[in-house]
């Protein structure tokens, strides 16, 4: 005690600014990594799938956000339309993580962030595996799987991890997982054009589960009582946080927000905590709707354009083929993401809502672009595309930024873990309209 009184003001200053940095690099790599290995593992599951579709004759391009692409042209159509083949991996990438997402909220605090971490591990390895070594379909659908619940059960937990650190490491994870896109993209290209088979590729890309759980466990630093291999009850009864700041979800270090300027609020609600109900967590739910629907908004149309409408904006008059305008398409987008993830460090954006109704106005651009063909060339699209992934993950990082910055201390670790559902919502929602759709412009 003595010794922490009597120590440096500036080597503690020092020692803080150092932890802080830890910190925030373990986020990001905490980002890069929890979607790094699902963008991968999707590009791979592909290539395999076409190798065990022996009848299948067209060739799969690899497309930076981690799907194929299989250029067929469709004479019927004067569209050059892809025959919709992928549907079942699809939903393999959709439905677990969104089942995680609405369910795990109201009981995933029974389970420690530690054993989260291994599940979050052991499921990424299992799906990397699982692919590479897949015989059938059905295996390779189900490697699918795991790595959707891996990636699932990482946002929400890792998520819901931000709330017992500095604020800062929000735009963190947010610039990893926006990294993860053009990254995990680019390594698997540069592999597999490298000569080197998807199998081979998969084996090497086991390194991304290992740093994430070297990130976890040895670089963050987390506060004397974060609650690493017990249950939130053990550690946080009532009875115990009277008169402690063991309950508190945030480092007491965080002297930059206003949050220490009423002490004896603070002190109020410590002596009123309890566990939250489930009656309180649904309630909690409906003050989180306003942040919720236009997160899911914004996921619907920018998944609306990537998935139904971008294959079919084809220029046959440009320089570059149907397969190279997709990849810069997707590839704009992604830099785009990973820009307006990062910028939370500079910037926040209030009006979510705003940014929901702007990628609402690219989708029905687009939309009309699709059926009446008035676009002159491609590079009109690459600048709504980058334009498209600048509000989609402008919308991701301000809408956790700001439910931390509005939601009881008490709360926060349930909302953001609850908030999580509306880009995997939004995600589903906008498969289900966009396979229909794409259906009928390739029936033309």
């Amino acid at each position: 005690m003595d010794r922490a009184l009597n120590s440096d003001p500036v080597s503690t200053a020092d020692t803080e600014g150092r932890q802080r940095w830890r910190n925030w690099i373990g986020f990001w790599l905490l980002g890069l990594c929890n979607n790094f290995a699902y963008v991968v593992m999707l590009s791979a599951a592909h290539d395999i799938l076409q190798k065990q579709e022996s009848h299948n004759t067209t060739t799969p391009t690899p497309a930076p956000n981690g799907t194929n692409i299989e250029i067929r042209n469709n004479s019927s159509s004067r569209y050059d339309c892809n025959a919709v083949s992928t549907a079942a991996v699809l939903l393999a990438d959709i439905l677990p993580t969104l089942i995680i997402k609405f369910t795990a909220p109201f009981y995933i605090h029974k389970v420690p962030y530690g054993f989260r971490v291994l599940v979050c591990f052991i499921t990424a390895v299992v799906s990397f595996l699982m692919v590479s070594f897949s015989s059938t379909i059905l295996l390779s659908i189900f490697g699918v799987v795991f790595a959707s619940i891996s990636s699932g059960l990482g946002e929400l937990s890792f998520l819901s991890l931000s709330v017992f650190f500095n604020r800062n490491v929000l735009s963190g994870w947010g610039s990893g997982t926006g990294a993860a896109g053009v990254a995990g993209a680019f390594l698997y290209s540069a592999f597999t054009q490298a000569g080197l088979t998807p199998q081979v590729t998969l084996w090497i890309m086991l390194v991304v589960p290992v740093i994430l759980a070297v990130s976890y466990f040895f670089l963050l630093v987390f506060p004397s009582s974060f609650p690493q291999w017990r249950r939130h009850e053990d550690g946080h009864s009532p009875s115990r946080v009277v008169n402690s700041h063991e309950r508190r979800p945030l480092i007491e270090e965080e002297t930059d927000t206003n949050e220490d300027a009423e002490p004896t609020r603070e002190e109020q609600e410590d002596k009123h905590i309890r566990p939250l109900t489930f009656t309180d967590k649904i309630y909690i739910m409906k003050g989180l709707l306003k942040f919720i629907f236009p997160l899911g908004l914004v996921y619907f149309a920018e998944y609306f354009i990537n998935q139904g409408l971008l294959e079919l904006l084809y220029f046959p008059d440009s320089r570059l083929s149907h397969a190279e305008q997709y990849r810069w398409y997707q590839t704009l987008y992604q830099v785009g993401v990973f820009a307006s993830r990062t910028s939370l460090v500079c910037f926040k954006i209030r009006k979510i809502f705003l940014m929901s109704l702007l990628q609402c106005v690219n989708a029905v651009l687009l939309g009309f672009a699709v059926y009446y063909q008035f676009l002159p060339n491609p590079w009109v699209v690459f600048v709504i595309v980058l334009y498209e992934g600048l509000l989609g993950g402008a919308a991701y990082v301000n809408t956790f930024f700001f439910i931390r910055e509005e939601t009881a201390k008490h709360e926060r670790e349930f909302a953001m873990a609850a908030a999580s559902v509306g880009d995997s919502l939004g995600i589903a929602l906008s498969a289900a309209a966009a396979l229909p759709v794409h259906h009928y412009f390739c029936s033309l």
